[in-house]
């Protein structure tokens, strides 16, 4: 049977496709070298054998002996950190402004991943505390095993622990995608560049959001919903938006911030400090602070008095 509908027109799609494509090239001087990117097919993957190799036994390979563990740690950790070196390459190439970075873009991407393996124990180590914080401060988690393979917050902090340490490396684009990796897989947001200590506990988690510039301390724990922002974007002469300046919350040690607390600005939150659920907080608050919501006030109305 024959189809007479009407056919694609595809040629004229294609056209005009490519020549709107290479407009956006060319103002960015890109059209002799349409630029490679990192993938964020392959990212993902690589943090997942980052977690396999950091935890062999629980998120590795169900069948390892003990025999096995060393084996198999090894040969992760030499495949993905060979696919770090290429994607990190790829970030260095693409950001390059001339001949010279080009041409080492593949020399300082490999120096980039010895410097960061270097760091994997620092980062299993962290993460063992986030695991004991949650495990803690959490009634529900039965043990630590289960608060590592089932809580949101773990996979987010796993994800940011490893983009923080590409980010401070030189490695910004692949760390951001890391992260956003995360944020679609616990909608959780933390951006890479946040600095964030040991015993960190996010608990349920869908909806926080932890902006750049932002500094948490030691064991240090949120709830939902809870936004550690900036207030305003400062601009420059020409109106841009000026770019890294410091304007995310500090958090100081033993800080609870309680569900949906939105804390804007580059304020600080003392220490031992309890910040309530819905609060907005825009100002600085001394060490062992306890800010609420004002008190609800009750009012008696009759035959429509107060509507």
């Amino acid at each position: 049977m024959s189809d007479n509908r009407t056919v694609w027109p595809l040629a004229s799609l294609v056209s005009e496709l490519r020549e709107i494509r290479e407009q956006s090239l060319a103002v960015r001087q890109r059209l002799n070298q349409p630029p490679k990117l990192p993938s964020r097919k392959i990212l993902a993957q690589l943090v997942d054998q980052i977690g396999a190799a950091l935890f062999p036994n629980r998120l590795g390979s169900p069948d390892l002996s003990p025999d096995g563990v060393d084996y198999f740690v090894g040969q992760t950790l030499d495949n993905l950190l060979k696919q770090l070196s290429r994607q990190i390459t790829l970030e260095l190439t693409f950001k390059a402004k001339d001949a010279a970075s080009l041409d080492s873009a593949a020399e300082r991407a490999h120096d980039i991943t010895v410097a960061f393996a270097a760091q994997l124990p620092t980062i299993r180590r962290l993460i063992d505390s986030d695991i004991q914080a949650a495990y803690e401060g959490d009634p529900a988690a039965s043990s630590p095993d289960e608060v590592l393979i089932c809580y949101p917050g773990i996979i987010a902090i796993l994800h940011h622990r490893t983009a923080h340490a590409l980010y401070r490396l030189g490695a910004p684009l692949v760390a951001r995608v890391i992260a956003e990796a995360a944020h679609s897989a616990t909608g959780i947001d933390i951006h890479p560049g946040a600095q964030i200590e040991d015993s960190f506990f996010i608990d349920h988690g869908t909806g926080v959001v932890i902006g750049e510039t932002t500094i948490i301390g030691k064991r240090v724990r949120v709830y939902q919903a809870v936004t550690l922002g900036a207030k305003r974007f400062a601009k420059d002469e020409n109106g841009h938006l000026v770019k890294g300046n410091a304007r995310h919350p500090v958090v100081e040690d033993d800080v609870v911030i309680y569900a949906g607390a939105t804390i804007l600005g580059r304020i600080t939150i003392g220490t031992g400090s309890v910040i309530g659920g819905n609060v907005w907080l825009t100002h600085s608050v001394p060490p062992h602070s306890h800010i609420s919501q004002s008190q609800p006030t009750a009012r008696l109305f009759s035959e429509g008095g107060g509507i």
